[in-house]
């Protein structure tokens, strides 16, 4: 069967696996193998685990859709990181999260910084006083 996990980055995985085993914090686990009956599923916070031969992969994901149909799997998240255990890319995942909310603070206060700065420059230029 064919897997495909996307986001709005890209694909992170494409590939051929034996089977995969969807992990959803709120409704558990299901696995699903070659000429499986098609399903959706809605993904909360989790992982997929991708069997091929005898390796496995972890993918971390956050929100998102599973889709399954004619031996094919689409899987669309909003964030999602890959691993060689759920730990392992979730720890990943978790960091690249925690890594998004500082820098995202940072702009935070610099637009604020800016917005402030501007707000002295009217004034003193007395903009829109005639």
């Amino acid at each position: 069967m064919r897997i495909v996990v996307s986001t709005h980055s890209g694909n992170l995985y494409d590939d051929i696996v034996d089977y995969v085993v969807v992990h959803s914090e709120a409704d558990g686990e299901f696995a699903v193998m070659t000429d499986h009956v098609p399903i959706v599923s809605v993904l909360d916070e989790g992982y997929i685990k991708l069997v091929k031969d005898k390796d496995e992969f972890f993918v971390s994901v956050v929100s998102g859709i599973f889709e399954f149909n004619n031996n094919e799997a689409v899987v669309l998240v909003q964030e999602a990181h890959i691993g060689r255990s759920a730990e392992s890319a979730k720890e990943h995942l978790d960091k690249v999260r925690a890594e998004r909310v500082e820098r995202n603070k940072q702009e935070s206060v610099d637009f604020s910084q800016k917005e402030k700065e501007l707000h002295e420059n009217l004034k003193k230029a007395q903009a829109g006083h005639l």
